[in-house]
């Protein structure tokens, strides 16, 4: 029975969970959007979001032309062509019509993305850029949009620009960072830069962007020594920087100054102005140092303890329970991923580990109550219902072992290793059960697989 645990402990921990589906961009639009249309119109626009909902884009432009016929003044049209001329790949065609769109309807938030990510689809930034600045004032989210498009086009000062207008005004955050380290390392000038930036320090020694803009420039040339120093002087002119700390802990790091990195760390993971995802990149890199400097690992759990009542939680446990499952600290990894679990039960990866693991530790009672929660939010999971019978295997509770194999079997699609271990226990089950003609039938049925398998 280990040996089965370990087998599917050490092939399943490997396997990705399937990503969520991406919702829609654009829903079609209903009979109330098209306005006052004559009954032909309608049917011939509904017939073209049919054919174009079982991707026949041909028969779906047909239809709209159709449309176009009867009423050539309706934005709607023309974006329905923009949409299928784009699946077609005919990407003049696309933009012509939904040109036309947006003329007609110049506020619609919808064709104007559509529209600035077609410009994008053939790299023709200029139109993207001219279109996502429609979009801003609608919604200024696109300035990040605009930014990336800048890039692109190689408008360099003018991405860059943009980019300190939204960290003055949203804070820092990774994104933006590196998009501006890839501008500063297209363009090559560093010295221009450099220049640039230590005058704007002096023009303005509050502004702390230009102190990390310049660390960052020193640290992709390598210049540590440099970088330490700027950092080191945007602390000594901003005393309560956290930013200055999400750039100098690395440095204590790699000058083995561990006391002042780790207090660097603490204030990193305090700050409300640094983004979560640049305190989990620093929380990687002291995983990374403390696998191999164990005597530090007092500390991380002390850090981390703290960062899960600042940030998410269910992730950082899922992080820390990943970085002991790699040391193969396995009960420690376990003790993470339950803690992981308290806080995000819906967490297919989480309980996936989770009830490998509690399996592997004979944990049949936790394995099984938790199984049992969560079928019920992933009733079509094969492996959840297998995991439940190894675990009422266990609990000598073979009939309900065999009752949640049959369901899981119901389920199973073209998974040999999978359907081997459902044999294998449901020739326990009948084991258990003293019913020996359907256990040794299970039992073939599990060999004649494994021969095919290996």
């Amino acid at each position: 029975m280990k040996n089965l645990l370990i087998i599917l402990i050490i092939a399943l921990l490997a396997v990705p969970v399937r990503s969520q589906e991406l919702p829609q961009p654009f829903q079609d639009v209903n009979q109330d959007d098209l306005g006052n249309v004559s009954d032909e119109f309608q049917e011939h626009f509904f017939e073209a979001l049919k054919q174009k909902g079982i991707e026949n884009y041909e028969k779906a432009i047909v239809a709209l032309e159709k449309c176009l016929e009867l009423n050539s003044e309706k934005a709607v049209v023309y974006f329905e062509l923009g949409k299928n001329y784009r699946e077609l790949e005919q990407f003049g065609h696309a933009i012509e019509n939904l040109k036309k769109a947006q003329n007609l309807e110049p506020k619609e938030t919808s064709i104007l993305v559509y529209l600035f990510q077609t410009y994008g689809m053939t790299e023709d930034y200029e139109g993207a850029i001219s279109t996502v600045k429609k979009l801003i004032p609608l919604d200024e989210g696109y300035k990040e949009d605009l930014a990336n498009l800048y890039f692109l086009n190689e408008d360099y000062d003018q991405a860059l620009s943009l980019l300190d207008e939204l960290d003055k005004d949203l804070g820092t955050s990774t994104y933006r960072n590196s998009l501006r380290r890839q501008v500063f390392a297209r363009t090559n000038n560093t010295g221009a830069q450099i220049s640039n930036l230590q005058e704007s320090i002096s023009d303005n020694p509050d502004v702390e962007q230009n102190y990390l803009n310049l660390i960052y420039i020193y640290s992709e040339q390598g210049e540590q020594e440099e970088a330490f120093k700027v950092a080191q002087e945007l602390l000594k002119t901003n005393p309560g920087s956290a930013l200055a700390h999400l750039a100098l802990y690395k440095f204590y790091l790699n000058k083995d100054n561990t006391e002042a990195a780790i207090a660097s760390m603490k204030i990193v993971f305090e700050s409300e102005e640094i983004d979560a995802e640049s305190k989990f990149k620093v929380l990687n890199d002291f995983l990374n140092f403390v696998q191999e400097n164990p005597r530090y690992e007092d500390d991380l759990i002390e850090v981390a303890g703290q960062l899960t009542e600042w940030e998410d939680a269910p992730k950082l446990y899922e992080q820390l329970g990943r970085y002991y499952l790699k040391k193969d600290n396995r009960e420690d990894a376990l003790q993470f991923f339950e803690l992981g679990l308290e806080e995000n039960p819906e967490n297919f990866e989480l309980i996936r580990n989770t009830l490998l693991l509690q399996l592997e530790f004979q944990k049949f009672e936790s394995a099984r109550d938790l199984s049992e929660d969560a079928l019920e939010s992933f009733p079509s999971q094969p492996m959840l219902y297998l995991f439940q019978a190894v675990a009422l295997n266990n609990l000598n509770d073979y009939e309900a072992a065999e009752e949640s194999l049959k369901y899981g079997l119901d389920y199973l699609i073209d998974d040999k290793r999978l359907e081997f271990d459902f044999y294998t226990q449901l020739a326990i089950s009948y084991n258990g059960m003293n019913n020996v003609d359907k256990a040794n039938e299970y039992r073939r049925k599990a060999e004649n697989l494994k021969k095919e398998i290996n």
